[in-house]
């Protein structure tokens, strides 16, 4: 059975997304509106009753000085990945992007191919057993994705690095998700490590007190923010960009972007903020001061967090990019040390992927971008 693309409104894309149990966050039509130097489309796919059945939010960024664009869909489109006949789903797409005159397409399949529980990960960097966590056996497999992967392939689409989305943007791989769905409260934080319910009921303790902030508020993540760059060595956003994402976020969803902040005797020593979509909350961004970090705000924070994203009837707490590293004296390893002690589980997406629409320009992107 054939299925027709076409261009659809934003609110035909917003209730096809409020009719699903989860999507990425990067596919709302309001993530357009975030990504501003990018030019944004919504597309839907329709059976043959004309019931929309499939959506994506497309991101085009023009290459320097010609009027050709990538194309992008960050961790998208949302379609039935599992269809055996996955072409129906791709050619229509890739016929439609090329016509809106795109050079080259990249998107992230939301399909998840295995986890990996805490405790194999805690034994795991214990014995010093392997690097990496793709060298270790997972305690999930999703057969199906295998599947995909190789229709992907067998279609004419790359598999792109890890890293680079194209011009800077790029999703992860492997994540760190908290399951929240058929379990108490008590549950979830008893599957904390000791360290981390020592924190959380130090900070209680220490007098720590967590607040929801509203958009006045952005300027004391941001502050929070500055400092963490600096510290951790990451080129920072500036504050107009968290002004524009809590605007264009809470206009489509007042529930789609939260801001939390960790005060200790009236000063803030951590913020982060939170984003929503159904039953998947994400842990956005984090910021932290470098003092008083002996009273574990951050701690704190998320554990406010989850029990919010509980009440909110989250399924899933997302933690968002770990590298894969088991490696102790790697500079990322801290990442997944800390979200491991929440005792949830790794999780590796298929990845993203590349279909070059002209070969010629989509080489000369990947020169352009592995010169800057």
């Amino acid at each position: 059975m054939s299925l027709r693309l076409r261009t659809i409104t934003r609110e035909e894309h917003l209730a096809f997304i409020r009719s699903r149990a989860s999507a990425s966050h990067m596919q709302v039509p309001a993530w357009g509106d975030v990504k501003a130097e990018w030019r944004s489309e919504s597309i839907g796919w329709f059976d043959e009753a004309d019931q929309l059945i499939g959506a994506g939010l497309v991101l085009y960024r023009q290459l320097p000085k010609v009027k050709r664009y990538l194309a992008y869909l960050p961790e998208g489109p949302v379609i039935d990945w599992f269809d055996r006949d996955l072409e129906r789903w791709l050619s229509p797409m890739l016929a439609h992007l090329k016509s809106q005159g795109a050079f080259s397409v990249k998107m992230g399949p939301p399909v998840v191919i295995r986890r990996w529980n805490a405790p194999t990960i805690k034994e795991a960097i214990a014995g010093k057993q392997a690097k990496r966590l793709r060298d270790i056996e997972a305690d999930w497999y999703e057969p199906r994705a295998f599947e995909v992967a190789d229709r992907l392939r067998k279609a004419g689409w790359l598999q792109g690095e890890d890293g680079g989305a194209g011009f800077g943007d790029v999703q992860p791989r492997y994540v760190y998700q908290v399951p929240l769905a058929n379990r108490s409260l008590d549950d979830i934080q008893k599957g904390f490590n000791q360290l981390w319910r020592r924190n959380i009921k130090k900070a209680e303790k220490s007098g720590v007190e967590v607040v929801q902030g509203g958009y006045d508020e952005l300027p004391i993540f941001h502050q929070l923010y500055l400092v963490t760059a600096e510290r951790d060595k990451f080129t920072p956003r500036p504050l107009a960009y968290f002004q524009r994402m809590w605007k264009a976020l809470n206009s489509e969803d007042p529930n789609r972007m939260r801001l939390y902040i960790a005060y200790h005797e009236g000063e803030p020593l951590a913020s982060t903020t939170m984003l929503v979509v159904g039953e998947h909350v994400w842990y956005s961004y984090g910021a932290s001061a470098n003092h008083k970090r002996e009273v574990k705000p951050s701690n704190a924070i998320q554990w406010r967090m989850m029990r919010d994203a509980y009440a909110l009837g989250g399924g899933v707490y997302d933690l968002r990019g770990i590298s894969d590293t088991l490696d102790e004296n790697d500079h990322l390893f801290g990442l997944i040390q800390f979200k491991v002690g929440t005792g949830g589980q790794a999780a590796e997406y298929l990845g993203e992927w590349d279909f070059p629409l002209n070969k010629l320009l989509h080489k000369a992107l990947d020169l352009y971008m592995s010169r800057r």
